[in-house]
């Protein structure tokens, strides 16, 4: 079980965010986010930035979980809430409203109504990083807030989707400090629709990630999500 201070008193998944949103652990990931809060891009001018880590987004009792990259920089830097406010988001939302588990199919902003049901999103990396590439540094430096998110959806949680390998890589140590349980030998390689299942944890899904390079070049198309979230929902006993 995760014993990082950070994390530790985090009761509820509420306290969980208050504390992730008030991490300043990584000096590039700080500077990053902060300059692009305040430098914005044009078409967001007079927005105001949230600028900070970004929380995972929905409900305590998932069953099931979307495991991302990290925000994006206009996108939940920007909104405060995952995949908020950019195409990716676009896409992954319409696609959850398709499935039944968003009860909108668009997410513009942190107070536009979104609900999720049965479903909960957070990221491998808490903050916007350079060229949407975080160092492996960052990433270990990040991971007690996701394991300690697992912990506390553990009760109910029963899929995970990886979107992207990266998320995907994410998922293995994660699994080990959560569920105690270690990774295949050798370790399964990411791929759209690759499904690992293990006795005592969550099962593991694949999903090309939901980037704009993937959705514009056809490469995950509305119908492979959709196909991805039926096979979650289903090994989730919805």
């Amino acid at each position: 079980m995760n014993s990082d201070p950070r994390t530790t008193k985090a009761a509820t998944l509420a306290d969980l965010d208050a504390e992730i949103a008030d991490c300043f652990a990584c000096p590039r990931l700080v500077a990053w986010r902060e300059e692009v809060a305040a430098t914005k891009r044009a078409s967001f001018r007079d927005q105001h930035y949230w600028g900070r880590p970004v929380p995972g987004f929905g409900v305590a009792d998932a069953e099931i979980g979307i495991l991302g990259l990290a925000p994006a920089a206009h996108g939940g830097n920007r909104t405060g809430r995952i995949f908020t406010g950019d195409r990716s988001g676009d896409v992954l939302f319409a696609a959850l409203h398709r499935a039944g588990l968003a009860n909108q199919p668009t997410s513009v902003s942190a107070d536009d109504g979104l609900a999720l049901r049965h479903l909960r999103v957070f990221a491998a990396v808490r903050c916007a990083p350079p060229d949407n590439k975080p160092l492996p540094a960052e990433r270990d430096r990040c991971a007690p807030w996701l394991h300690r998110e697992l912990e506390l959806i553990r009760p109910t949680l029963r899929v995970v989707v990886a979107l992207g390998a990266f998320a995907w890589q994410a998922w293995w140590p994660a699994m080990t400090a959560v569920y105690g349980v270690r990774p295949p030998v050798p370790r399964p390689k990411f791929g759209h629709g690759a499904k690992v299942s293990q006795p005592g944890v969550p099962d593991l899904l694949g999903c090309f990630h939901v980037s704009q390079q993937n959705t514009f070049t056809g490469k995950l198309t509305p119908a492979m999500l959709d196909d991805v979230f039926t096979e979650a929902k289903r090994l989730a006993g919805m």
